[in-house]
């Protein structure tokens, strides 16, 4: 009878967890539908694009696609040489490979350029020939996508970079000279057949391969989010790049001959995937930029500023007080007890107890106040244009935000003030006053010449 009460008892909330379950399931369905049903649409209006262009024969001037070549090419070196400067920064394997791989592809299309120019000006261009070199560039970048896919998963990592980037340059050696052979060996130069669906199925073989790494660049992005991690701008560039490179050549295998609308299109779409690519690295490069400057200046426990920060901030707010001749203080504030913390609870718990401090530093400071980790136990708050009254209040407020909380251990701080100009003109007179101020609150008016030493040593 118990268990049958227990059960009855637990129904309302095992009914409530399927509710929530089928909606949870119907949300993702109506989710996969919308994503199905626009990317059939999407693939509509392409081939509507594709065939509408073939029929009507729409054409680009030479012109216009030797200036699409010379821009892709100048995008190649660009994207290139960034991807060299991200690899030196972050030993990142995947842009190792595809620096190199759009170099090679440059260099391929600068060759190709200057010979389709010479046929062009002596008027033996052949319309219906396929140029070998748009062949070659396209297929090798599509394998060292895919090889930069299988590296990155397959081959540990190198503890020397050095070994790491031999092993890059043979993977990258070994795909040019296997592209190149494939398509040096076939037996006839690809042709365009205006009288085909398909004129130039040769191109199915980029699209495949640009297929396959947008499918695995989609799936890594995804096990980022499962992993509640957050996919970096540079793989979603990437996932676009592949994509944009699926367009390219499945338009150019409904080429009839050079120029027409197909090719054009083609040509639109490998140029804009170059932008795309470019874009997306510098775009991703500014954010690891950010984001060394930031750990640069923040201290990693607590993400207050560092000592270095500190010292930063407080020479700029000498430097603006002086010229505008008003106050500001400078706190030091020590933590109580924090090696009975640790050797009660742990040193995890103590760690604890100082990320909350410093959260209590943050959600109590202005905007234009600056909370920093001094060093150990003991953190810093400089507060412009505020004078010793204001920095007392602070000090009231933030002994009053520790002792309400419920969290255990308890914790207290003890604190000292100086504030400008009347305790001090420089940095180090300034954190010498409060370092006073705080010993007399910690011990009861015994002097301090342990933490001036260490100050002055500091400075």
């Amino acid at each position: 009878m118990g268990s049958l009460g227990d059960f009855v008892g637990s129904w309302p909330n095992i009914t409530g967890f399927l509710g929530c379950s089928r909606q949870a399931l119907f949300t993702r369905s109506f989710r996969s539908r919308c994503l199905f049903a626009g990317g059939l649409t999407l693939v509509a209006l392409l081939f509507a694009a594709i065939f509408y262009s073939r029929q009507n024969l729409l054409a680009a001037s030479p012109q216009a696609y030797l200036y699409l070549e010379v821009g892709g090419t100048l995008l190649c070196y660009c994207y290139a040489a960034n991807a060299l400067v991200r690899f030196r920064g972050t030993h990142d394997r995947t842009a190792l490979i595809l620096s190199f791989g759009f170099a090679l592809s440059g260099i391929i299309e600068t060759i190709g350029y200057f010979g389709f120019n010479e046929l062009l000006n002596a008027g033996t261009l052949v319309i219906s020939k396929v140029p070998l070199g748009w062949m070659v560039s396209r297929t090798l970048l599509g394998v060292l996508l895919l090889a930069a896919l299988a590296v990155d998963r397959y081959m540990p990592t190198a503890r020397k970079p050095s070994k790491e980037t031999a092993a890059v340059l043979l993977v990258v050696a070994l795909a040019a000279y296997l592209t190149s052979a494939a398509f040096l060996a076939a037996p006839a130069a690809p042709v365009a057949n205006a009288e085909n669906i398909l004129s130039r199925p040769w191109d199915l073989l980029p699209a495949a391969l640009y297929l396959v790494a947008a499918v695995c660049f989609r799936q890594r992005i995804k096990n980022d989010k499962d992993k509640k991690s957050s996919a970096s701008l540079f793989d979603y560039a990437l996932l676009m790049v592949a994509s944009l490179n699926v367009i390219c050549h499945v338009s150019a295998a409904f080429s009839r001959q050079l120029f027409d609308g197909p090719f054009f299109l083609a040509e639109l779409s490998k140029t804009f995937s170059y932008m795309v690519m470019l874009a997306g690295a510098l775009l991703d490069q500014a954010r690891l930029f950010e984001q060394v400057r930031t750990m640069a200046v923040s201290d990693p426990l607590t993400g207050l500023a560092n000592y270095r920060r500190l010292i930063s901030v407080l020479e700029a707010e000498l430097d603006r007080s002086r010229r505008t001749q008003r106050p500001f203080c400078v706190l030091l504030l020590d933590m109580d007890g924090l090696k009975l913390i640790n050797d009660q609870f742990g040193h995890l718990t103590g760690s604890r107890a100082l990320v909350r401090i410093g959260k209590v530093l943050r959600s109590h400071s202005r905007a234009i106040d600056t909370p920093a980790r001094y060093g150990g136990d003991e953190f810093a708050l400089v507060l412009p244009e505020a004078g010793k009254d204001i920095a007392t209040r602070v000090v009231t407020r933030i002994r009053e935000r520790l002792a309400a909380q419920t969290e255990a251990p308890a914790l207290s701080v003890s604190a000292g003030v100086a504030a400008f100009p009347e305790d001090g003109d420089t940095a180090e007179k300034l954190l010498g006053v409060a370092d006073r101020a705080l010993y007399i609150m910690k011990h009861g008016g015994r002097s301090s010449v342990q933490n001036l030493a260490r100050i002055a040593a500091c400075l």
